[in-house]
């Protein structure tokens, strides 16, 4: 199975399937770093067994073919066409992926400005248009710009960005006209999928705990159910229990000992006992030190610290590193 490949390990195997005369033609249309990176995992690349080079390739064809018909029909047509063709599951499965893929590309100014100068130009608006802003910010920019949102407006553009589903094109060219003196046109398709509970988790994944706390309490105020929906779906450090142990061996060899002594001075006993269960005797034996002279540890740098080893897990498993079972991002296929 290919479960154990990383998204840079399969693109390696297609561009090794595809052979040197097409692979030479996509590296014409790469950047210098993606190139790179391409070039290190073909080189890296062992023995892999032919069914699982198979899936790979299968997987390949299936994102070609759901773009393909998603830029040509529009998402109705595209979910009717995957459906027939893959199946409901799998066919859904592509479509999220392409378009997530899709409004990422079309809206690719956006993520590239600093969050500065993106909180300057979209403060005043309407929460409605913040909240579609944001929606096509990484979540770093996204998280910094909620948080130094006004209090009055905050929680409003947090709620809106969770309850988004897919915005017409007319809505999306408004979001243009706003940023226009400022950033380049953009693409827009017959829907464009924006927002969402998936998204605004990612975004207080990213997010300061005291900002976190205080969304939170008073979002579930007025939308208990809403506000639970959000926390279910975000990774947080007790989440740690729900790592298999390669995962979390892996993400150790990026963590400070320091930095672990104090997140695990606020930790719960069955997330300080895995990651003890984990590390190596001579680390953990450096962290159990570390602890006992750690002596009135404010609450608020506990918090930090396991906000960073969050950081951490979180950027590992972008890049394909480990995998974790929060907001239903698990893309193996079986």
């Amino acid at each position: 199975m290919d479960g154990n490949l990383t998204p840079r390990q399969k693109a390696a195997q297609v561009v090794i399937a595809l052979g040197v005369d097409i692979a030479s033609g996509i590296y014409k249309h790469l950047q210098e770093d993606e190139i790179e990176k391409l070039t290190y995992e073909i080189t890296q690349q062992e023995s892999i067994p032919p069914d699982v080079t198979d899936q790979v390739i299968d997987e390949f064809y299936g994102l070609c073919v759901a773009q393909k018909v998603y830029i040509e029909g529009g998402v109705s047509y595209a979910k009717n066409v995957l459906e027939k063709a893959f199946g409901v599951q799998q066919g859904n499965a592509l479509l999220e992926r392409v378009t997530k893929t899709l409004r990422t590309k079309a809206f690719e100014f956006v993520r590239k400005a600093d969050y500065k100068n993106l909180l300057n130009m979209i403060v005043n608006e309407h929460p409605q248009t913040i909240a579609l802003i944001l929606s096509y910010a990484r979540p770093d920019q996204a998280s910094s710009i909620i948080s130094e949102l006004p209090k009055s407006i905050r929680v409003d553009v947090v709620e809106r960005i969770a309850k988004m589903d897919r915005t017409s094109p007319e809505i999306v060219r408004q979001v243009e006209r706003i940023l226009e003196n400022k950033f380049q046109s953009v693409l827009s398709f017959d829907l464009l999928e924006v927002g969402g509970i998936n998204y605004i988790a990612e975004i207080m994944n990213n997010i300061d705990r005291g900002t976190e706390k205080y969304i939170f309490d008073e979002l579930s105020k007025t939308d208990h159910k809403l506000s639970e929906e959000i926390r279910k779906r975000m990774f947080v450090f007790e989440d740690i229990v729900i790592l298999d142990p390669m995962s979390i061996q892996r993400f150790l060899r990026e963590i400070d000992t320091k930095e672990m002594s104090i997140a695990l001075k606020g930790a719960n006993k069955d997330v300080s006992d895995l990651i003890f269960e984990n590390m190596s005797q001579r680390m953990g034996e450096t962290v159990k030190s570390e602890m006992e002279f750690l002596h009135n540890v404010r609450v608020r740098d506990v918090e930090e610290a396991q906000q960073k080893i969050v950081a951490i897990i979180r950027r590992l498993e972008e890049e394909g590193e480990i995998v974790t079972s929060k907001g239903g991002k698990d893309e193996i296929i079986v």
